[in-house]
């Protein structure tokens, strides 16, 4: 998720933006947070305009005042911030703590006290154990390990491996994301290592491989290589599967030379050229690009499929499409 900060005119104001309205479990992939100059103090939604009258969706505004920075400095490869939504606040994300990275603040993880569950693009990577074989998933772009809460709490036989480039975010995890707690519990499943996700291995290779891979409010530029695909593709078991978030058109890059629904399409059209035919997207958000993840190997039967999930997990299998250039 992602983040934007730009210099305030004279009292700052804050904007949590993000490409679609919460729905009960479809919503979008990448959230941006703003200082921007002074309206009404509040944070508010990016994509599209607010309703006068509506119950409370993502889009819209948390006042200033309900949102407190636990912590926020620079380390070598993030500009990291962790953020505490007050439980009083009239909005989804209430309770929740936030890890923003880099320029444009993109929100790389969220938590919650009671839930490992978020209705953002984390619950669709915990659709992804029922359609592998048996063995380690890996988890390329760690973050605070939301995705990995989630897969550790719905799938019991779950083996995780998890790669993050920044130590400064893992132990921001530890400190502010019961990361610590996460590891102890689970000490046999789950595994982190310190490094460039990209040279992930197992001796007989991954089940599954999620990848959530960004840097300066963008997709890292690897991923529009067709080589990076075969690479992955390369470290997978029989039937495994690669779950990828990439991005939409709500995606802002630091750079203005880069244009978040432009990388998403260059990325998916490296894949393409490595997975053909067996290649999926799900699109999240209120209009077609906002935000989509993307999915390899033969669709499974949606029924089917839906049988293993978890409640609040079902609807997503039949949103995935094929995808066409």
């Amino acid at each position: 998720m992602r983040t934007v900060i730009s210099s305030a005119q004279s009292q700052p104001q804050m904007f949590l933006r993000n490409s679609a309205p919460i729905q009960v479990r479809h919503t979008s992939t990448r959230i941006s947070l703003a200082l921007k100059p002074p309206s009404s103090s509040s944070l508010v939604a990016k994509c599209q305009q607010q309703p006068q009258q509506h119950q409370k969706t993502q889009d819209d505004g948390i006042p200033a005042e309900e949102v407190k920075i636990l912590a926020k400095f620079k380390s070598r490869h993030n500009y990291i911030r962790v953020l505490e939504v007050s439980r009083k606040a009239e909005h989804p994300f209430r309770g929740s703590r936030l890890l923003l990275l880099d320029g444009p603040g993109n929100i790389h993880s969220i938590s919650f006290l009671f839930t490992s569950l978020t209705t953002t693009y984390f619950d669709v990577f915990a659709t992804l154990p029922p359609i592998l074989p048996s063995g380690p998933i890996a988890l390329l772009g760690f973050g605070a390990g939301t995705a990995a809460r989630l897969l550790l709490d719905h799938y019991p036989q779950a083996v995780l491996h998890g790669w993050e480039l920044d130590p400064a975010v893992i132990q921001v995890a530890r400190e502010y994301f019961n990361l610590g707690k996460l590891e102890r519990e689970n000490q046999q499943r789950l595994f982190i290592y310190i490094g460039n996700a990209l040279n992930a291995t197992m001796p007989n290779g991954f089940s599954g491989i999620v990848v959530d891979l960004f840097s300066k409010g963008c997709l890292i530029p690897e991923l529009q290589e067709a080589a990076t695909w075969e690479k992955l593709r390369g470290q997978l078991r029989k039937g495994g599967r690669i779950m990828v978030n990439v991005g939409g058109s709500c995606v802002e890059p630091e750079s203005r030379l880069r244009d978040g629904k432009v990388v998403m399409q260059e990325t998916l059209r490296a894949m393409k050229e490595v997975f053909g035919e067996e290649l999926f997207v799900l699109n999240l958000g209120n209009r077609k690009d906002d935000s989509s993840l993307a999915l390899t190997g033969d669709l499974p039967p949606p029924e089917e499929w839906k049988k293993r999930l978890p409640g609040p997990l079902k609807s997503y299998t039949q949103m995935w499409m094929p995808y066409s250039a």
